[in-house]
């Protein structure tokens, strides 16, 4: 059944941004043209001064939860969602406006939810986040991403994408996001997974004496998702019954050349992160 959008417009913080899907808000407030949202504590209004009156008194300043990653302005909260379950629901209640592939879930205890923001004098302003599965048998390490859409094409969806691998290498586990994924996440996966591997093969003395194991293990990147990638830049052949990478160093650093393989704005400095496992790949398995 399609849902009607009702819901032109999101103010949030300074920006007011078109929205592009049907969320369920509830009653009145789905029905509303402009929806205000708090971008401190995700509280919605119908009315320019509510959205005014509650920013006069609202007394959060950054997420719930605990701040795990901070380099320069750049902060990353961990916000468990059995803790913080109205939070984590008005977070996926905004994010659905700009989603359409995923279903909603009012049961925010088996996810965490990593929390990306810029943060100032004023605090810290929400610019995207990631969620996962406490306990994924499919080794998911995303359920849902989304930067919202003033910070896009600014470096901040491969910014996640790359925290999430840091974390799964962390759990001992060599994850990949659920699917489906949108166009805009599949683009930015298929640009991180070439980049990060492109690079690593840039290192080896002989990259096409490397193995599709050898890359997973050094990324955290599952062996579907880089033969995937490898076969989209003509890297791999099938041979003797087995996936085989075939490329040169000179192919690669063409390939480096180009724009879509550049280095990103952002990148994660580990020394900046202050985090440990919930749960390890050998404590799952005990």
């Amino acid at each position: 059944i399609t849902k009607i959008k009702y819901i032109d417009k999101l103010q949030f913080g300074n920006y007011e941004i078109d929205t592009w899907y049907f969320s369920p808000y509830p009653g009145d407030y789905g029905q509303a043209r402009t929806l205000y949202v708090c971008e401190y504590c995700l509280k919605y209004m119908r009315f320019r001064q509510s959205y005014a009156y509650h920013q006069y008194h609202c007394e959060r300043r950054m997420p719930p939860g605990k701040e795990i990653y901070r380099k320069g302005n750049i902060s990353i909260y961990e916000v468990i969602g059995k803790e913080e379950p109205l939070y984590c629901q008005l977070l996926c209640l905004m994010a659905k406006l700009f989603l359409d592939h995923k279903v909603l879930y009012f049961d925010m205890d088996p996810f965490y939810f990593y929390i990306l923001c810029e943060t100032d004098s004023q605090g810290s302003h929400v610019v995207g986040y990631f969620s996962k599965e406490k306990k994924s048998m499919d080794n998911y390490n995303v359920a849902c991403i989304l930067v919202m859409p003033p910070h896009q094409r600014k470096g901040f969806s491969k910014l996640l994408i790359a925290f999430s691998y840091v974390l799964s290498r962390k759990e001992g586990v060599i994850g990949s996001p659920e699917t489906p994924l949108s166009d805009l996440g599949r683009l930015s996966y298929r640009s991180y997974w070439a980049y990060t591997l492109l690079e690593l093969m840039k290192n080896r003395c002989s990259p096409e004496q490397t193995t599709i194991k050898e890359l997973s293990d050094m990324s955290g990147i599952t062996h579907e998702d880089i033969i995937y990638t490898l076969q989209s830049l003509k890297m791999i052949k099938y041979w003797k019954g087995q996936n085989v990478i075939c490329v040169t160093a000179k192919t690669i650093r063409d390939h480096l050349q180009l724009p879509q393989f550049k280095q990103p704005k952002h990148t994660i400095d580990l020394d900046c992160l202050v985090w440990k496992p919930h749960n390890t790949a050998a404590s799952r398995m005990a």
